[in-house]
């Protein structure tokens, strides 16, 4: 009975609490639903970029990550010139054939006909555009104009003469190749050439082994997905007729020159001096790439299905990719970058690019850093762009026209357009060329809320030394020909010698950023093991950066990385 009582009595007291206890947890929620809704969002540790946000206070920028705030100071550098090359008028472009290198017309054997048919998109055939002519000198056989790619990933229904100068193309190497419009009859019958594919990275034995042969009897052979298909390190006189056809004797068509410079024009007029950015942000390539850019889980879910496209593509580890500098910088650290190294808030920025993933919430953090933000579709009319825009190597025609003819170029990439433009501005001048030391950079951009913008900025500049395209950045041979047209370039000793000889105005063991300087860090350009190569004596010629033609070039990874191609 004893026992009853006394858990009657405990019931009863805790029927009389209960209440008390139920209104405490209710309130104790409500306060922690309140909480997490004020609260802001976590930082995501797999994102390069945290949560963060920028916001313009009177010209200056001031970056929101988490607690932390980096202010971003309005005015650039004044302390050195950052529009020009320090060294470059003591180097030009040198691509004369020497005497020895005879003409085509004592070469060229008879019966022999090349035909090609280039791969990917526009700035992936210009680089078999190229070497086309290179294959014919080594086989010495007439060239067939290149067929341009009009099934692949891009779907562009151009031809050769719709893009280039047709007529230019053929009478500017004629002395070095015979170039031909179409294959002649064969008794008076259609010639169906034997097709083939050429190994990538095939040496002047190579193709003298594999393809000669093949030559010689069927007299007609076309090369398809000619792409990367000529070695690259060749023969001094070869390197350098690879540089007359990249350089000169590819030129876009009148109109396309036409609209590509009222492009120019128009950015000259809004001001002096612009940056060129091109950025390579589209979904397809993100998710081809492997990498995370702090999208959480809507981004992983999108960019994952995408990537199941490509069946033979292994499942990727988003930090080690990033840590190996694999990964495309995003708009934000594009804008960053640029501001590091000194460029002001009013500078003027043109951006050509695809589809950019996360579309004007991507582009936001970069058109607050640079206001002055423009495109092709933002400085011409529909009415204007109208007969190009259907044509997606047209469009990036246009592209190419303006990035080429910038004061700066910059990428986020190290994709084909990047390649052949760091090449060509180097043939042209070395107008600085600034291309992300993207291993470094992703400690940075990590770890930047630990240090003041003084000491990000100053750390930027160190990590960049290298990679602004001064000369002699990158050793001879190292990358693709194409990127670092070594033999092309020539030294003004005279003119270097009086420099160096001359009054130091900065002193003794003074170090400009990016330098004429080869540093432990120098751009991490691919290597392929090709053939040996000799170096023949450099002269100058006519062909002395001084010119503005609008060539073409191509560059590309394997078939599977079409997508990335431009």
């Amino acid at each position: 009975m004893a026992f009853h009582r006394r858990r009657n009595h405990y019931n009863k007291r805790f029927r009389s609490i209960l209440p008390v206890i139920c209104t405490i947890s209710g309130a104790l929620l409500i306060l922690f639903a309140l909480l997490s809704f004020l609260a802001p969002t976590p930082i995501d540790s797999n994102n390069p970029q945290h949560v963060n946000s920028l916001y313009a206070r009177n010209g200056a920028v001031e970056d929101t990550i988490g607690e932390s705030v980096l202010h971003i100071p309005k005015k650039g550098r004044t302390d050195r010139d950052i529009w020009n090359s320090r060294n470059s008028k003591y180097y030009y472009g040198c691509s004369n054939a020497s005497i020895t290198f005879a003409n085509a017309d004592a070469v060229t054997q008879p019966n022999r006909y090349l035909l090609i048919v280039t791969s990917g998109g526009l700035n992936q055939q210009r680089t078999g555009i190229t070497d086309a002519v290179v294959a014919a000198r080594i086989l010495n056989a007439t060239l067939v104009v290149p067929r341009l790619d009009q099934k692949s990933f891009w779907k562009d229904s151009s031809d050769f003469s719709e893009i280039f100068d047709v007529d230019w193309y053929i009478s500017s190497l004629s002395k070095d190749v015979k170039i031909i419009k179409s294959l002649p009859k064969r008794g008076g019958k259609t010639w169906i050439p034997r097709s083939m594919r050429v190994p990538r990275k095939c040496s002047e034995r190579c193709y003298q082994n594999r393809i000669l042969p093949v030559l010689l009897k069927r007299h007609a052979i076309q090369l398809t997905k000619f792409d990367y298909r000529v070695a690259n390190r060749l023969d001094t006189q070869l390197q350098k007729l690879r540089c007359r056809v990249n350089y000169h004797a590819l030129k876009f068509i009148d109109p396309i020159l036409q609209m590509g410079g009222k492009l120019v024009h128009r950015m000259r007029m809004k001001s002096k001096h612009f940056i060129a950015l091109h950025l390579r942000f589209e979904p397809d390539m993100l998710a081809f790439s492997g990498c995370y850019y702090g999208g959480g889980d809507k981004e992983r879910k999108e960019l994952g299905a995408i990537r199941k496209r490509w069946k033979t593509l292994h499942v990727s580890n988003p930090d080690k990719e990033r840590r190996h500098g694999k990964c495309p910088l995003t708009p934000r650290e594009v804008g960053l970058m640029l501001r590091a190294l000194g460029y002001s808030n009013d500078v003027h920025i043109y951006v050509a690019s695809g589809e950019v993933y996360g579309g004007e919430e991507s582009l936001a953090p970069l058109k607050v850093l640079f206001p002055n933000f423009y495109t092709k579709e933002t400085l011409a009319s529909k009415e204007e762009l109208e007969p190009f825009s259907s044509f997606s190597s047209r469009m990036a025609a246009l592209d190419f026209i303006v990035c080429d003819e910038s004061d700066v170029f910059v990428t986020n990439n190290n994709g084909n357009m990047a390649r052949i433009l760091a090449g060509r501005r180097r043939y042209f001048g070395h107008k600085p060329t600034i291309r992300p030391n993207a291993k470094k950079l992703y400690r940075l951009f990590l770890n930047q809320t630990t240090m003041s913008w003084e000491a990000f900025a100053s750390k930027m500049r160190t990590y960049q030394r290298g990679f602004m395209g001064e000369p002699k950045e990158v050793r001879p041979g190292r990358g693709e020909f194409h990127e670092n047209p070594h033999t092309c370039i020539c030294e003004d000793s005279e003119a270097k010698a009086k420099k160096d000889s001359g009054p130091r105005k900065y002193g003794k063991g003074y170090d400009a950023l990016g330098d004429d300087v080869l540093g432990e860090d120098e751009p991490e350009l691919s290597d392929p093991g090709d053939d040996g190569y000799q170096n023949g004596p450099q002269e100058k010629d006519q062909f002395n950066g001084t010119g503005m033609d609008y060539d073409g070039i191509t560059n590309e990874e394997p078939e599977l990385e079409e997508i990335l191609s431009d």
